[in-house]
């Protein structure tokens, strides 16, 4: 099980380290502000019209080394799952 456990993890690690070479920015929607007084309202107007809530948006840049450290670090923990025995049922 722990074999499985890890060659996953290295596998997710490796992924996200060539999404990160693929990408230049990302942009993480951190959620709705609950605050009612930063709320914005529509520009149509109108009686039926509701108020939009603002959104807390943070941009991701990942720098140079970071898709590199994400793809050695997958490669070396899928070698260590590789490397760890298999137990004969």
């Amino acid at each position: 099980m722990w074999r499985a456990f890890f060659c996953a993890v290295g596998i997710v690690l490796m992924i996200m380290g060539i999404e990160c070479h693929l990408i230049d920015s990302a942009v993480l929607v951190a959620g709705v502000m609950d605050d009612p007084t930063v709320q914005v309202q529509q520009q149509s107007g109108g009686i039926f019209s509701a108020a939009v809530p603002k959104t807390i948006d943070r941009v991701f840049r990942p720098s140079e080394w970071f898709p590199w450290s994400l793809l050695a670090s997958g490669a070396i923990t899928l070698l260590y799952s590789i490397s760890l025995r298999k137990n004969s049922p």
